[in-house]
């Protein structure tokens, strides 16, 4: 890991020469070389794993030793982008680099893919609250069968020790009225804790929700609506939803063509063809300079900072971009994307399909969209549109 952020600064404008006299400067090949080393083998390692199974990215902090980190790498992808042949490859390498910088700066990052479930734990707090409330009820009963006569040993134990420090003796004339003052206390106290825990939730809530829209706006307009559509009912089968849903989407459909769309293509016969669409490194620098930094990533869990950081990226993939535009084709991963369906009750038809898509097919489609492609059907309609069906 890299400990001072001078050494990174300084390593990133240093050129590789080593002076065997110079203490500082070895320090800063040894951090260039951690940063290579950690670079090949994270992105070996995201060349191997399947886009659903990638681990999800942290959002960093836009502080200057990660700045640093990120502009040191950015030249080490050059090498990694010459030998790539598709936009597949291209897009395993960003995120194999984000992946390293996750782990020189020590940044936690999740191993368990993009199904993260919520934590169903108990904050301590609460547990420590809810254990005075259950020994506080526990006592309210002794006390009241001690008020109602029952005199075995045990009740009579725990009464005493109820009164322990109070100079209050079970054998005084006014016991009852003591019990009843004791009783209606502990009332008071167990009314009080629960509005505290109240309390507590509320605030932790809003605190757990402010930083989820921070870090990841999905989730959170997730967790928002899903107490709203979510049935009271038993949950729907799995098999049956991915089988329906599968019906739906994956099953060829012949369309019938009506007289209007030859009237429609001799009308438009005459129109003059748009110009040839050439993309630039410059509209991929403006296009993702557009982008939020940590909108909710798709399928390949790449965020769009990190195209912003890895400016190295840019000519690829207008050069890949350019070509799939040309060949009227589009990768596989273009075409994949994930679906998570919300139960909204226990029909399989009422779900509420919410379909991500890859980064770079954002990027991608808002240049078409600056470009003002008028060749979008005849170059994507013979593309098909595959999703993973989460539930």
């Amino acid at each position: 890991m890299v400990e001072q952020p001078a050494n990174v600064d300084a390593a990133v404008n240093t050129p590789v020469v080593v002076d065997s006299n110079d203490d500082g400067t070895v320090a800063q090949e040894l951090e260039l070389e951690h940063m290579r080393s950690t670079l090949e083998e994270a992105i070996v390692e995201t060349h191997s794993t399947p886009l659903e199974n990638r681990p999800r990215l942290p959002r960093i902090a836009l502080s200057k030793r990660n700045r640093a980190v990120v502009r040191a790498l950015n030249p080490m992808l050059v090498t990694y982008l010459e030998a790539s042949r598709d936009l597949c490859e291209t897009d395993s390498i960003p995120f194999g680099a984000a992946l390293a910088v996750c782990r020189i700066i020590g940044a936690k990052v999740s191993t368990a893919g993009h199904a993260t479930g919520h934590s169903s734990a108990i904050p301590a707090w609460r547990r420590r609250i809810e254990e005075r409330i259950a020994k506080a009820r526990a006592l309210i009963g002794r006390l009241i069968c001690f008020r109602s006569g029952n005199n075995r040993p045990r009740i009579v134990r725990t009464v005493r020790m109820a009164f322990a420090g109070t100079n209050v003796s079970l054998s005084q004339p006014d016991i009852t009225q003591k019990l009843t003052e004791r009783i209606d206390d502990l009332k008071q106290r167990i009314a009080a804790w629960g509005k505290r825990i109240r309390r507590y939730t509320e605030r932790s809530t809003r605190f757990n929700q402010n930083r989820l829209f921070q870090s990841d706006q999905k989730r959170l307009y997730e967790s928002l609506e899903r107490p709203m559509v979510s049935g009271t009912g038993p949950a729907p089968n799995q098999a049956d939803t991915v089988a329906f849903w599968r019906g739906l989407w994956s099953e060829p459909v012949n369309h019938s063509e009506g007289l209007w769309t030859e009237v429609v293509a001799s009308q438009c016969a005459g129109i003059t063809p748009m110009d040839p669409v050439i993309i630039t490194p410059d509209d991929v620098a403006e296009a993702v300079r557009r982008a939020p930094n940590w909108k909710s990533p798709g399928l390949d869990g790449l965020h769009h900072y990190w195209l912003k950081g890895f400016m190295v990226c840019h000519s690829v993939l207008a050069r890949q971009f350019q070509e799939a535009l040309n060949q009227k084709s589009l990768p596989s991963l273009f075409t994949t994307g994930i679906t998570h369906l919300v139960p909204k009750d226990q029909d399989d038809g009422k779900q509420i399909p919410t379909a991500m898509k890859v980064t770079d097919r954002r990027i991608f489609f808002t240049l078409e969209a600056d470009n003002d492609l008028k060749t979008k059907k005849e170059c994507f309609g013979v593309a098909k549109v595959e999703r993973y069906i989460s539930v």
